[in-house]
């Protein structure tokens, strides 16, 4: 729906102010920042990677209000601890869209523990997310601290696991 909105809009060349484009949904039209229309209509980062590979956490979340689901995942490079790459897949409105585009475009190439400091209120700023979508912001700051728990536990069963290897090994001989 939005996006035939903002096709029908700037195709007619009824251009709204510079920085925002009309989606016409149920009742009211909704004023989005051309930032959310530009991530929901070219989405970055979309895809998924293997869930099972032990550098890749995942995190599925899901706001049962609205029907919005979100799966992102980070791959990292063990050695370093920084986000290599990330991707996602979202079913929901175009607000949950581009808050989880935004969201693998942000956490790229930091520290694990450094996208933890990734706010909603800095992805809805971002985006000019309206009152009524910030929970769009809030499920892409869930699905990046599930991603990184994820990412973490699957690494602590691994250290673990060969920790326990020599011990095993040893009363074996």
């Amino acid at each position: 729906m939005l996006r035939q909105a903002t096709k029908m809009i700037l195709g007619q060349g009824l251009r709204s102010p510079p920085t925002r484009a009309v989606a016409v949904g149920a009742g009211t039209p909704r004023m989005y920042h051309e930032r959310v229309v530009d991530h929901y209509n070219n989405p970055r980062n979309v895809g998924s990677f293997d869930k099972n590979d032990p550098n890749v956490g995942t995190g599925l979340v899901g706001a049962p209000a609205c029907g919005d689901v979100m799966k992102l995942q980070i791959r990292v490079d063990d050695d370093t601890g920084k986000i290599v790459d990330a991707c996602f897949k979202t079913f929901g409105c175009g607000s949950a869209i581009a808050s989880s585009s935004v969201a693998t475009e942000w956490v790229k190439g930091r520290q694990t523990e450094e996208v933890l400091t990734i706010k909603n209120t800095e992805i809805a700023k971002h985006l000019s997310l309206p009152p009524v979508k910030l929970h769009c912001s809030m499920l892409a700051e869930d699905a990046i601290k599930a991603a990184v728990k994820d990412y973490e536990s699957k690494r602590a069963k691994s250290n673990a696991s060969e920790e326990a290897a020599p011990v095993e090994k040893a009363a074996d001989a």
